[in-house]
């Protein structure tokens, strides 16, 4: 899938987890009316891969997710982008955001240079990084 992006989206456990959207199959992304993090949600298409992060004193990536609508402007809100994401798979063991820390490769990366922002690109090493962490991920990524 040579063509396929990847994305990573904050949730608090306690509003909607991983187990939610498992449990809900499928589901709108919305709340999101950050600039920044809307424009990485204008720039999904279907196919692209979501990695779910629980935020909320979590901090780690718990799932996989897949866009399968194309983004566009919340009903009655322009300030505000969803997207339709498709549950894909739940990790085994979540890959906490002090392990990204301490692996000293990402400083670069949004997640760990921006804390506050919730929707964000996940670039290609870092997604090569996470399939050495969690073999599960090698036929899903």
């Amino acid at each position: 899938m040579p063509d396929v992006r990847y994305f990573l989206a904050k949730t608090e456990p306690d509003v909607y987890s991983i187990g939610d959207l498992a449990r809900d199959g499928r589901t709108t992304w919305d709340g999101v009316r950050n600039a920044q993090a809307r424009m990485a949600i204008q720039a999904m298409k279907p196919g692209d891969l979501v990695l779910i992060y629980h935020s909320g004193g979590a901090s780690a990536i718990v799932g996989l997710t897949r866009v399968v609508s194309a983004p566009v402007d919340a009903a009655g809100d322009p300030k505000m982008t969803v997207v339709d994401l498709e549950y894909v798979h739940t990790l085994s063991k979540p890959v906490t955001l002090k392990s990204i820390k301490e692996s000293g490769l990402f400083a670069g990366f949004a997640l760990v240079r921006q804390s506050r922002l919730s929707t964000m690109e996940a670039p290609g090493p870092f997604v090569t990084w996470l399939k050495k962490q969690r073999p599960e991920l090698k036929t899903l990524l």
